[in-house]
């Protein structure tokens, strides 16, 4: 079965020619596969949560891909300090979380452990917090909770 979508794709990386505007300053891509920023996201979300909010409010106000680029460079520079924090003090409780979640499709229920792992390292090391989307605000996180049984 033919893909009428991409007919002309030759199976090459694509990189785009135009240069960002002059305007911008230089910023380098993150650099990571799915996995390590999944394993990750949590702690990059509570980082960087006033860049992302920036972002997503100059995103509301023009739907012009260029209208918030410096916004985005913000939230990329983030992340990528965030990273390289991680691999600083806690590169081998993060490579063991994301290579289990590269091995298990980025299901998170299944690499439980080295989660627990890297959280612990994570919040003894620079006393992060990590806050899930969602969650009651009255209630402990589940990762804060003592098990019933050991």
């Amino acid at each position: 079965m033919v893909n009428p979508g991409y007919k002309n794709f030759k199976g090459e990386d694509w990189v785009d020619p135009t240069p960002p505007p002059s305007h911008l300053p230089h910023v380098d891509e993150v650099g990571s596969t799915g996995a390590p920023l999944k394993s990750a996201s949590f702690f990059i979300g509570t980082l960087c949560k006033e860049y992302n909010e920036d972002f997503m409010l100059c995103k509301n106000e023009n739907r012009n891909p260029e209208h918030c680029l410096l916004e985005g460079r913000k939230v990329t520079r983030c992340a990528i300090d965030a990273l390289q924090k991680i691999q600083s003090k806690c590169q081998d409780e993060f490579r063991a979380h994301w290579k289990c979640l590269d091995g298990k499709n980025q299901d998170l229920g299944r690499c439980r452990n080295p989660e627990k792992g890297l959280n612990e390292c994570l919040f003894t090391a620079f006393g992060w917090k990590k806050d899930l989307p969602g969650a009651p605000t009255n209630k402990p996180q589940i990762h804060e909770r003592t098990p019933l049984t050991n």
